[in-house]
């Protein structure tokens, strides 16, 4: 690999730079096939049974990724739920959640076993290059995966769940006996039913039936005994057997409206995953335009000229890449995709090809960044 304006600089060291080349050389086609075949064998052992070993973890793997779904429906009042529309959803779910945990987590392990096959072809220069760009690649996917789940997917819920949601019914609250729901006691769990708040009203008007509002499951539930939570759940005790113990129901309420939400498991996960791949190739952009500048497809000076024109293209990706058309998941992938621009234009000030090929990309990071080094366009 010759690095672009080196003239020659390092042709001869070439006999002395290449590490492996005799071995590799002196290998038939038949070695070679042998040692691919190798390679995908251990590329593919450590896939499997971190499938298997997901699966069993799927359950709180599908929480994780369930949570900012919840959280937006919470705020738009509706109930934090998701459907499941067929027996074999649920487990169809966890095993494709399960894979592709797999092949993310196993992702390293691959790419070593790619690094092994041919890094006894490459010269030493050629192998910094290599070192470089692994890292980077692992670094800027967990940034870019991380700004997803934090960031950008709460943003893109909380819009997509309130658009078109019911708008809150509100009323005045009483400022007498009827506010007895928000008493301390309420908040606390009864454990028999004298505990239950009791109403008054005013003769003739009947007490009202209030059900009290309580932040824990009561310790000892009586049976047929509800209360609402701060989740905006109903539950109830319903007995069960011969009486002596109670199982525990709940009813997720809703605002009253015209339109009803409901979201599927499968489609929710879909959403996710695929802005997950979406955000993952995203993030790459940066190494791409160091692997184009090294080639000499480009300048820093040149990249820095279409600054504008390159925003617009960010626009344009953040268009195809997000599943949806709303203008508030474009604009939270499009900003995202022009600073990747503007990292790569950095990456490429810090790692001109010379300097990598030299091994002196750190050094010269820490001239740039006390200010001893001149920066050229």
């Amino acid at each position: 690999m010759k690095e672009p304006g080196d003239g020659g600089k390092h042709d001869g060291n070439r006999a002395d730079d290449r590490s492996g080349i005799g071995e590799r050389g002196l290998m038939g086609f038949g070695d070679h096939l042998e040692e691919l075949r190798k390679r995908v064998l251990l590329s593919l052992a450590l896939p499997a049974p971190l499938a298997i070993t997901a699966f069993f973890f799927a359950p709180s793997l599908r929480a994780v990724l369930c949570e900012p779904a919840f959280r937006a429906q919470r705020a738009s009042g509706l109930p934090a739920s998701l459907q499941v529309l067929s027996p074999t959803e649920t487990i169809g779910a966890d095993m494709h959640l399960a894979l592709v945990v797999a092949l993310v987590v196993s992702a390293p392990w691959i790419l070593w076993q790619v690094w092994k096959f041919v890094e006894p072809g490459l010269y030493a220069s050629e192998k910094r290059f290599v070192r470089l760009l692994i890292p980077a690649s692992a670094l800027l996917t967990v940034a870019g995966l991380s700004l997803l789940y934090f960031v950008m997917l709460p943003l893109m819920l909380q819009f997509l769940v309130s658009f078109g949601g019911p708008s809150p019914i509100e009323r005045d609250a009483a400022t007498n006996a009827t506010n007895a729901t928000n008493a301390p006691e309420a908040a606390t769990a009864p454990d028999t039913p004298a505990a239950v708040p009791q109403i008054a009203a005013p003769s003739p008007t009947p007490a009202p039936f209030v059900i009290p509002i309580l932040k824990e499951f009561p310790t000892n539930p009586w049976p047929g005994q509800m209360w609402l939570t701060p989740e905006h759940e109903l539950r109830v005790a319903i007995p069960i057997g011969d009486g002596t113990r109670v199982e525990i129901f709940s009813s997720a309420l809703k605002r009253l409206g015209p339109l009803d939400q409901q979201f599927r498991l499968r489609e929710y996960l879909d959403f996710v995953l695929t802005l997950m791949l979406a955000t993952a190739i995203a993030f790459q952009l940066p190494l791409v335009m160091m692997l184009l500048g090294w080639i000499g497809v480009f300048e820093v000076s040149t990249l820095r000229h279409y600054r504008r024109h390159a925003f617009f293209v960010c626009v344009i990706l953040a268009a195809i890449i997000t599943p949806t058309v709303d203008p508030i998941s474009m604009s939270l992938m499009a900003v995202p995709l022009y600073g990747l621009f503007e990292l790569g234009i950095i990456l490429l000030v810090i790692a001109p090809p010379r300097a990598v090929a030299e091994g002196s990309v750190w050094q010269r990071a820490k001239d740039l960044a006390l200010g001893r080094g001149r920066v050229k366009s």
